[in-house]
């Protein structure tokens, strides 16, 4: 089986590259499963359940969330709809949302878990306990994928040695930026820094470039919309054998649109 886990969709423009992707490569047969990050799927920030459907539409199999969950209005009362998509585990345990997904694929199930860092993010639980909550549920015959949505390198790469030998793969996401360390760790566990984005190509972070250069260069706030053009789609492809809980593989892969 190979998965393709899909980094930060942002906005229409992400959107719209994740479907032309998503359609060439399960059509083709080189993936089999596709595990995304949406946080930023809606309008660039947070997602609703019509934009979901959108990408589960799309080919979507599982999706994660992360520090913008909450970022359009009214989806804490929508995001228990759909089980597919999972909000990090270690927001406090009264908030609505899946903190586990498992779907069911034509080459035997998979596991997804989210969690959130806590270095230079908003304020939560830690995610090194809540991770080894979230698995002491879910059968130890599934292979698991942990999104560690997170700022600091640091602390991803963390997460990865602990999670060695007891989940398929550890993949980080949220600085959207890709980065160059896909590996397989002494123990098994695929992992990589960061997935990077699914969004405009010519941008800061999937933003327009002038506002942020105004912010950065006189301070004065500027609104940072979603910039449009040429798109990109980041993220890596897990290969991962039938019934095995462990990869052989793990690459980075980037597809790139002028249209």
């Amino acid at each position: 089986m190979r998965i393709l886990l899909v980094g930060d969709i942002v906005g229409s423009p992400g959107r719209a590259c994740f479907k032309r992707v998503a359609r060439q490569l399960l059509e083709s047969g080189e993936v089999h499963a596709i595990i995304a990050n949406a946080e930023n799927a809606a309008a660039g920030s947070g997602i609703t359940l019509p934009v979901a459907k959108e990408l589960f539409d799309a080919g979507a199999t599982l999706m994660t969330l992360g520090d913008h969950t909450w970022g359009q209005r009214g989806f804490d009362a929508q995001i228990g709809c759909d089980k597919r998509i999972v909000r990090p585990a270690n927001f406090p345990e009264s908030v609505p949302g899946a903190t586990t997904a498992i779907a069911e694929t034509a080459l035997g199930p998979i596991a997804v878990v989210s969690v959130l860092g806590q270095v230079f993010m908003t304020q939560c639980d830690n995610p090194f306990r809540a991770v080894d909550r979230v698995l002491a549920t879910i059968p130890a015959t599934i292979p698991v994928f942990v999104d560690v949505h997170a700022e600091a390198t640091s602390e991803k790469i963390a997460m990865g040695y602990w999670l060695d030998g007891r989940v398929a793969c550890v993949f980080g996401t949220h600085t959207h930026v890709q980065t160059s360390d896909a590996t397989l760790l002494a123990k098994g566990t695929a992992y990589i820094t960061d997935v990077g984005m699914t969004g405009p190509l010519h941008s800061v972070i999937g933003r327009q470039i002038e506002p942020v250069l105004k912010k950065f260069t006189t301070g004065i706030p500027a609104r940072f919309e979603v910039a449009s053009g040429a798109t990109k789609l980041e993220g890596a492809i897990v290969d991962l054998p039938r019934g095995a809980r462990f990869p052989t593989a793990i690459t980075a892969v980037r597809y790139t649109f002028d249209d």
